[in-house]
């Protein structure tokens, strides 16, 4: 019998421990067939911080690193430029990346430092119990926002992928999602794009990837992709917002941001 679809060697065979529904285990997938299909896993190191990714050396079959809280950036910046050969990525939640993290990420784009950033965005603190994190939708129900984010009272959910996109050193940044095939596999195009561009040494790359939490927002795993189309992605468009190629774009359906 012909094999038309086989578990990619850059991963390992353990069962991932991700709650049923949660799209971890899709954007782990299309980083290690990038890694693969770009010949670079025997180059590769990942830096993964703390938070629902932070068992991802059992998955990958590349060197990892654990990081503290937030400091991925910092700790994959020093592996980049002691090892300059490597192809070194870190991949963090919105919780880590855009909280405690903030000055980390923003510091190296700045610098344009040549790592791949994978940013999972599901608009929650996942493996702390769903709380409000900085990218909670307004209105958003969580743990530590009963009645819903009150953006006058909290201020407004950021836009990692915006704000990004307008540091001078940060050369390519675009926000996907994996809510349906199409998107799946347009979002494997910009891992594979951000991995090609390190290996190039194009610079600073980041991409965004919508994802969701079945358990955290209290949902089915087909009521969360269907949230996810329905609230995420008008507040966060999809699209590449810098191309070291094309310089500066707009997100899907703008014209201007």
């Amino acid at each position: 019998m012909k094999t038309v679809f086989e578990r990619t060697p850059a991963l390992t065979a353990a069962e991932l421990h991700y709650c049923p529904g949660c799209t971890h285990g899709i954007v782990h997938r299309l980083v290690a067939e990038a890694l693969e299909e770009l010949g670079a896993l025997g180059d590769a190191v990942a830096v993964a911080p703390v938070g629902c990714s932070v068992l991802l050396y059992n998955y990958l079959n590349c060197d990892c690193q654990q990081a503290p809280h937030g400091r991925a950036p910092a700790l994959a910046t020093g592996i980049k430029r002691l090892h300059p050969e490597c192809v070194v990525f870190t991949y963090q939640g919105d919780g880590d990346l855009a909280s405690i993290g903030m000055a980390e990420i923003v510091h190296a784009a700045h610098r344009n430092e040549n790592i791949t950033v994978i940013f999972i965005n599901n608009a929650v603190y996942g493996m702390t119990g769903g709380q409000m994190a900085p990218t909670t939708l307004e209105g958003q129900i969580t743990t530590t926002t009963q009645e819903g984010r009150d953006a006058a009272l909290i201020g407004w959910p950021l836009r990692i992928a915006e704000l990004l996109a307008a540091v001078p050193g940060a050369r390519f940044v675009e926000r996907v999602s994996v809510h349906d095939p199409t998107r799946v596999r347009k979002a494997k195009q910009a891992i594979v794009q951000a991995f090609r561009n390190q290996m190039e040494g194009k610079g600073f790359s980041l991409v965004e990837v919508l994802s969701t939490c079945p358990t955290n927002w209290a949902m089915s795993p087909v009521e969360a992709l269907a949230w996810l189309k329905q609230r995420m992605i008008p507040y966060y468009p999809l699209g590449n917002f810098r191309n070291p190629d094309k310089g500066k774009a707009c997100a899907e359906g703008e014209t201007s941001w």
